[in-house]
């Protein structure tokens, strides 16, 4: 799935159900470590990923051959699901006991049902060796509680993508680098052009950008004994920071109601200067919207005064269910290894996971006559050295955005002081834990 902004999370009451007929069905008993063939002698494995079909059917194909050609007494059956449609599928098939032996998720969704203990726990699997291979704190996004229960696979950090035509007329010479400089030039396009700058959403089942900025910012979502970090001065400018954009006419009305796919028409449109996006979405424009990608460019992603930035992780998980436990993490590594990330991040215009795939010159040089994705894609991988996962994994992180953004709306509309939202978000997250 080459979609970086938040997957929806399934209604809260759904995910307790199926998880709560897992927990009690998974604790009668271990699973077999052993791989179990089928009659013909054949470990069958069912690998899912999500709407990665047609446009790399052929890159799947050639290197399922290839593994299989490697490893015949194993069959990779693969399976590729509609993104919208992956959090139910996974659920429906976890709690029915027939779960694939290898899924395409994030740490976001799939670190909520590591917290039920869904997932082989990787740390007994995977050597020190073959772990070493991938950037730590690319590794550090797939674990709960010090357990490891995902293989890391592409990545994006994010970027701007920027209208020149756009910044011209509006006079304004530099790119934003921070939220203090955009928060500026959002006046100034205003003023000048009576557009937005930007849209960027607050729907709580939606991107967690908003959230992220608040990280950058200087803000600790969650303290060390799991309760609200943000009731601080630093969180209360957070909150301000938004409230005042949001209250001078500075961001669409609709960012309370709309979600990201609102920044993408958008900016397509020509009806915003900038987009907050990986440097795979240039594809996307350039066939949706042509005339714009001719004048699109992009830059480093907006960051606050930590200078952190962010990285958006996809990852594969083993169901402890998986009758071929062996077979399924020889394939999760096959797929996630060195070459296969190199060649994937190539065909995709995303980025490796590993260390040795990073540092390929494909990924490091710019030459004299790259194009604009070309330029994006070694912008997003040197910022990925240092880029984070911003938002702590945890198996209720949906539940902190919701308090969050559903006071931070109330505070936009004049519903609550900021003072007053940043309390009664506190106390929401809180009552969450007690």
């Amino acid at each position: 799935m080459i979609r970086f902004h938040k997957v929806k999370v399934f209604s809260i009451w759904i995910l307790v159900g199926f998880l709560t007929t897992w927990t009690i069905s998974c604790s009668s008993g271990n699973i077999s470590t052993n791989n179990k063939p089928n009659q013909s002698g054949v470990a069958e494995i069912q690998f899912w990923t999500m709407q990665l079909q047609p446009q790399f059917t052929d890159y799947f194909q050639s290197l399922i051959g290839n593994f299989e050609s490697h490893n015949q007494g194993i069959k990779v059956n693969w399976v590729d699901v509609p993104w919208a449609a992956m959090e139910n599928k996974i659920l429906t098939a976890v709690s029915a006991n027939t779960p694939p032996d290898v899924v395409n998720l994030n740490p976001d969704f799939a670190s909520q049902l590591a917290g039920k203990n869904t997932w082989l726990d990787l740390d007994t699997k995977v050597s020190d060796v073959a772990r070493s291979e991938y950037l730590p704190n690319i590794w550090q996004a797939s674990t709960l509680n010090g357990k490891s229960f995902g293989i890391p696979w592409y990545l994006t950090t994010r970027l701007t993508i920027y209208n020149t035509d756009f910044l011209k007329k509006s006079g304004i010479k530099k790119v934003p680098a921070t939220y203090t400089e955009l928060a500026v030039v959002a006046e100034e396009i205003k003023n000048k052009t009576g557009k937005y700058a930007f849209f960027v959403t607050f729907v709580p089942q939606d991107s967690a950008e908003v959230l992220e900025s608040f990280v950058q910012m200087g803000v600790i979502l969650v303290d060390g004994e799991g309760k609200a970090g943000f009731n601080t001065p630093q969180g209360k400018a957070a909150f301000q920071y938004w409230v005042d954009l949001y209250r001078k006419g500075l961001l669409p009305k609709e960012v309370l109601t709309q979600g990201h796919r609102r920044a993408i028409d958008l900016y397509q449109a020509g009806e915003t200067a900038f987009l907050a996006s990986g440097p795979e979405f240039m594809r996307t424009i350039a066939k949706n919207a042509p005339v714009i990608a001719k004048v699109s460019a992009t830059a480093p992603q907006i960051t606050g005064k930590t200078g952190k930035t962010n990285v958006a992780v996809m990852n594969v998980v083993i169901p402890r269910q998986t009758k071929n436990p062996d077979a399924a993490l020889k394939f999760a590594l096959f797929l996630t290894n060195n070459d296969n990330q190199l060649a994937f991040a190539k065909q995709a215009n995303v980025l490796p996971s590993t260390n040795k795939a990073l540092s390929d010159r494909h990924l490091q040089d710019i030459p004299a006559d790259a194009s604009a994705i070309e330029k994006g894609r070694i912008i997003s991988a040197k910022q990925l050295q240092q880029a984070e996962v911003l938002i702590p994994t945890r198996k209720d992180s949906n539940l902190l955005q919701k308090a969050i953004y559903e006071n931070l709306q109330a505070a936009m509309l004049g519903k609550k002081s900021v003072d007053q939202a940043v309390e009664d978000a506190a106390k929401q997250w809180n009552s969450r834990r007690s």
